[in-house]
């Protein structure tokens, strides 16, 4: 909430069901809060086995280095997206009175210019060293070609893992699906990002294969419901076009 600002924060205090307007906004919710916890589950199975870098793509307003649970000097965190979002971020966080941690980097990277690679290299990422990706929220605003790029990099990294959501093409929908599709389609084009980029999970789960992971698991709707939702009497749960990839080097 700090982050986020206290305007949005007072908005959501004095009205908490604002955002819960629809049965798709909260899919929406349940997915990114679902999402968030799983991606960092598995980083503390990572941690757990040894690794001690943890990049975050396209960061946004991600908090974990800010409430990182781990020992001084354990766990290095490095958050990557555009410098205009960085600088932008920076901005809350001082506002917010939200000191920087000493284990975290900003890596600033601007992907017209310059590859993850050379961003991470200059910011002091240790190429030679396994490092935990997460990119949550970014890949279906990106061409295909893109995301395979990026994957292939980290897939050139030994002991390397990834957790990422994706989008599912729409002609595999049923006309329910679809029509929840379309609607959350629509919304994200007239905020001027459109999805770009749609992935079969049998299909990318062999193309991750080819690049070079060793271990790839998809965790779908299903999945996700039983994992973090289970025994709710809400009904929160996430909506059938949830999906998530877990690949290791």
């Amino acid at each position: 909430m700090r982050m986020a600002g206290l305007e949005s924060a007072a908005s959501l205090l004095a009205d908490p069901g604002q955002s819960e307007g629809t049965p798709l906004s909260r899919y929406l919710r349940a997915f990114m809060a679902a999402r968030s916890r799983y991606a960092e589950d598995q980083l503390a199975l990572a941690v757990g086995e040894g690794i001690r870098q943890y990049v975050i793509l396209g960061a946004g307003l991600d908090t974990f280095a800010y409430r990182n649970p781990y020992p001084d000097g354990m766990l290095r965190v490095f958050e990557v997206d555009h410098p205009a979002t960085q600088a932008w971020k920076r901005t809350r966080l001082a506002e917010a009175g939200i000191p920087i941690p000493p284990d975290l980097t900003f890596a600033s990277v601007d992907f017209e210019t310059q590859t993850l690679a050379e961003g991470l290299r200059r910011a002091g990422h240790d190429a030679g060293e396994p490092t935990f990706f997460s990119w949550l929220g970014v890949t279906p605003y990106l061409t295909v070609e893109t995301v395979f790029a990026t994957l292939r990099f980290i897939a050139s990294a030994a002991g390397s893992r990834i957790v990422f959501d994706y989008a599912i093409p729409p002609s595999s929908l049923t006309p329910l699906q679809r029509r929840v599709f379309d609607a959350l389609a629509q919304r994200v084009a007239m905020a001027g990002e459109p999805w770009q980029a749609f992935f079969d999970p049998p299909s990318l789960a062999e193309e991750l294969r080819r690049m070079g992971f060793n271990q790839v698991e998809d965790v779908g709707p299903e999945a996700m419901n039983a994992r973090y939702f289970s025994g709710r009497t809400d009904g929160l749960r996430v909506g059938s076009l949830a999906h998530m990839m877990d690949a290791r080097v």
